[in-house]
């Protein structure tokens, strides 16, 4: 008898794992063009669905897939803001929020999915152009977590978010296939 485990869905593919050296430009390049591309692969999860698979959470007692869409353009702003922190000052102290908290908020519940899509896509416009005009001794600069009491460095934060578009992505698109929302 063969015994498979559930999948985790938390995360559909996998943990983040994090580069302990500096990353070289062609892996730099390919994780800017997964965040470049993260508003079209959203918006095409997204596309077709109704408001109840919009409001349908995408495993028990987890964020409803309106509320992921929405937490897409809060985390990547917060990042863009620390990068720009951590170009312009010494190693910042940043400022965690309250993910959950935020996607309890009336705008996470009822603000249109294609406000969220917008945002999403100048955000990494604008992001984009930041990342791809940086130095390798500005990719080294680095901010500090509190929360998590460590140092980021921009490579570091690089690979976590192309992560976390992936990870969000992943929700959506593995809730769509258990549901057989096509």
């Amino acid at each position: 008898m063969t015994i498979t485990a559930e999948p985790d869905l938390r995360y559909p593919i996998g943990p983040p794992v994090l580069p302990t050296q500096p990353l070289e430009h062609g892996a730099r390049m390919a994780y800017i063009a997964q965040i470049a591309l993260l508003p079209d692969q959203i918006r095409a999860a997204v596309t077709g669905l109704n408001p109840t698979q919009l409001n349908t959470p995408y495993r028990p007692d987890g964020w409803s897939v309106r509320q992921v869409l929405h937490h897409l353009p809060d985390s990547h702003l917060n990042s863009y803001t620390r990068f720009k922190l951590a170009l312009t000052e010494e190693n910042p102290v940043v400022r965690p929020y309250e993910e959950a908290a935020w996607a309890e908020l009336p705008d996470s519940q009822v603000t249109p999915p294609a406000v969220s899509l917008a945002l999403l896509e100048a955000l990494h416009i604008r992001w984009g152009v930041l990342m791809r005009h940086l130095t390798p001794e500005q990719w080294a600069r680095a901010f500090h977590h509190p929360e998590q009491q460590r140092d980021y460095t921009l490579d570091q934060a690089l690979v976590l978010y192309a992560w976390h578009g992936r990870h969000h992505l992943g929700h959506i698109t593995e809730l769509r296939r258990r549901e057989g929302w096509a």
